[in-house]
């Protein structure tokens, strides 16, 4: 997929469709993309912020895991707004989980969950692994919660699982997996984010050159998703694309206050979705500024 098509006059999908059929038609329209490029396609065809982010979070869970099915999965680690390993009650008993998973992201539409359980022996440290669950697997079943003030067109569930046959992956469930998702979920929302007000700055005829600084944005993502998600460079790189974004908003507000006004309405409703998780990627990036030397009080 080329920048070219990225950047140029796209039609989005129409609306109405069913999160699985949305999701289908976007894969079927960016085959041989990469990650970036599938989260950057995502916004360009999103009819909305929440449709925008639903891509960039897909995407995100295939640069975790590139052997992903090809349907709707969702990333299962927090349990009571808790997520480090230690904090977690959810087990893995051969191939069985039992527990519960507060918060899966469109859940109910998925075909499949990454499910982080505990399996350290009694008495050690405590370990992560990262299973699978299949959609309609006996003993793994949802609990539907409220719509969010953010993103409402996009559902949540708890997910409950009672014996769940699972499947086990590679490495750590917490280095390997529920770690590095958490910066490439930012990154690759952002870039759907960022494709999604791109569209509407084309359709809206915002000045060209906030048209060109969201897409400078969108270059900064596509360099950043070459480095590792664990890496120092990452997390400064990442810092980066969003200070300049949040120095975008006076001129993001103005412009989107100027144009059609269900725009407006969509963004000003969703638009903290991307200041989710900010406190720890503060945390993060202030190790990064350390580990590369640099005092990150400066």
């Amino acid at each position: 997929m080329l920048w070219n098509r990225l950047l140029g006059p796209l039609e989005r999908l129409p609306a109405g469709l069913s999160l699985e059929d949305w999701y289908c038609e976007l894969l079927m329209r960016g085959q041989g993309a990469s990650t970036l490029e599938l989260a950057v396609l995502a916004g360009r065809l999103a009819g909305t912020p929440g449709l925008a982010f639903l891509g960039g979070y897909q995407a995100a869970l295939r640069a975790l895991w590139p052997a992903a099915p090809a349907s709707l999965g969702a990333l299962c680690v927090t349990e009571g707004k808790r997520l480090r390993p230690a904090d977690l009650a959810t087990r893995l008993d051969g191939l069985t989980l039992h527990g519960r998973k507060d918060f899966a992201t469109a859940a109910e539409s998925a075909g499949w969950w990454l499910v982080a359980a505990r399996d350290e022996a009694p008495g050690a440290e405590p370990r992560l692994a990262m299973t699978v669950v299949l959609a309609g697997a006996p003993g793994a079943r949802l609990e539907p919660l409220p719509a969010l003030p953010l993103i409402p067109d996009i559902p949540h569930a708890r997910l409950v699982l009672d014996g769940a046959h699972c499947e086990r992956l590679p490495g750590d469930g917490w280095d390997a997996y529920a770690k590095p998702f958490r910066t490439l979920e930012d990154l690759h929302v952002m870039a759907a984010m960022l494709a999604w007000l791109y569209g509407v700055a084309l359709d809206s005829g915002w000045p060209r050159e906030l048209s060109l600084r969201l897409a400078g944005l969108l270059a900064g993502c596509a360099e950043v998703v070459r480095h590792p998600a664990s890496a120092s460079e990452t997390h400064v790189l990442l810092g980066g694309l969003f200070a300049q974004f949040d120095a975008l908003a006076p001129a993001l507000d103005a412009a989107i206050d100027a144009g059609p006004q269900p725009w407006a309405a969509l963004w000003k409703r969703d638009r903290g979705v991307l200041a989710l998780g900010g406190s720890a990627r503060a945390k993060r990036l202030d190790k990064a500024w350390s580990a590369l030397g640099v005092d990150p009080r400066q």
